[in-house]
């Protein structure tokens, strides 16, 4: 097993929300390429729903529950963009 300094924060949670951690030297393993895969489609689908946001604010949202939705999922895109940058800022 690698030190914790040398663990990849995973771009997924466990089953109760908790950090997933990958321990090893291998950059190509399976699960590597896996969550390499993940964080590039996260970051998309982030970049994807910036433009979105950026669109619906400009042409005043219809109700409340559409600005509700909005921040819900900003919020869960942020929340994987923030897993991303700590991932990558440990490695």
């Amino acid at each position: 097993m690698t030190p914790q300094d040398q663990l990849r924060l995973l771009p997924w949670a466990g089953p109760e929300g908790e950090p997933c951690y990958l321990s090893t030297d291998n950059d190509v393993s399976l699960v590597s390429r896996l969550a390499d895969r993940i964080e590039a489609e996260q970051l998309a689908m982030a970049a994807d729903l910036l433009e979105e946001a950026r669109e619906t604010l400009d042409d005043d949202p219809d109700t409340e529950e559409d600005l509700f939705l909005l921040a819900a999922q900003l919020a869960g895109a942020l929340r994987d963009v923030l897993r991303v940058a700590t991932s990558r800022g440990c490695r």
